[in-house]
């Protein structure tokens, strides 16, 4: 298999892995424990894929994406590092120093194309409010799908076809202020992202469990996975207390010659 044409397969693996939370309907490809280890399959070595794969999904766990907060993107440096060690033989330990500068690569362009769907949402928007909506569709689905391809499958393709070193020096050639500019912004998005999230969680009801939650994780240092278990205990709990005897007097009350399709005027 000859480099061009490997080049070619990761691509076209990459831009599989992209269309799952975009167009297939959130399949979990778009992992890069799962990327990674397709790019091992289709280049001939899927031990190396899996290998590079969770060593890049350890790191990605850390990553939350909340709101609109774009994080380095683990899946586009995992399926590169996999590449890069299927193709030269290199550890996975070897390959994690380049799925880190791809995975910054992919959170700068992951920005800038964000960017630019939000200036075709409002062409959308304009051609809605004329009645064209073919146009509108087009802009939906063709036109932003294409565009998230070609940010998976170019530097990918370049990447494995050209060699990784590119990619390094890509990255470090994007000035310092640019790079402090959008990390400033990624930030400004978490927290409007999470402020989002908050505005939906702060009702009437509702704050003391959150403030119940943030003081368990605060206070006694549970994980997130104990204070979920409680949560759900807590919820079991209060949903039998205020359900688990109303049912049984509701159904105590109705009549067993009761038929719900007769006529009220009957």
């Amino acid at each position: 298999m000859n480099m061009f044409v490997s080049a070619v397969l990761v691509g076209l693996v990459s831009v599989f892995c992209m269309l799952d939370s975009r167009l297939l309907g959130r399949l979990n490809f778009e992992q890069p424990l799962v990327g990674a280890t397709l790019v091992g399959i289709v280049l001939g070595d899927p031990a190396t894929g899996l290998a590079v794969g969770a060593a890049t999904e350890l790191v990605s766990m850390g990553l939350v994406s909340v709101g609109a907060a774009v994080p380095p993107d683990m899946v586009l440096g995992g399926i590169v590092a996999s590449a890069f060690a299927c193709l030269t033989g290199a550890s996975a330990e070897t390959a994690m120093t380049i799925a880190i500068p791809v995975a910054v690569l992919g959170q700068l362009l992951g920005i800038v194309f964000r960017s630019i769907i939000a200036a075709l949402t409002h062409v959308a928007d304009s051609a809605i409010e004329a009645g064209n909506f073919r146009t509108a569709q087009y802009l939906h689905i063709v036109a932003g799908t294409a565009l998230y391809s070609l940010m998976y499958f170019i530097p990918v393709f370049i990447a494995v076809y050209v060699g990784t070193d590119i990619v390094q020096a890509v990255v470090d050639l994007i000035p310092e202020w640019l790079s402090n500019g959008l990390n400033v912004s990624s930030k400004i998005l978490t927290a409007y992202g999470l402020a989002l999230l908050l505005s939906l969680m702060i009702k009437k009801g509702m704050t003391i469990f959150l403030l119940l939650g943030f003081l368990l994780a605060s206070y006694l240092g549970l994980s997130v996975i104990a204070v979920s278990a409680l949560g759900v205990i807590l919820a079991l709990i209060l949903m039998d207390l205020k359900f688990g005897k109303g049912d049984g007097a509701a159904l105590a009350t109705v009549d067993p010659d009761y038929d719900p399709l007769e006529d009220d005027d009957e």
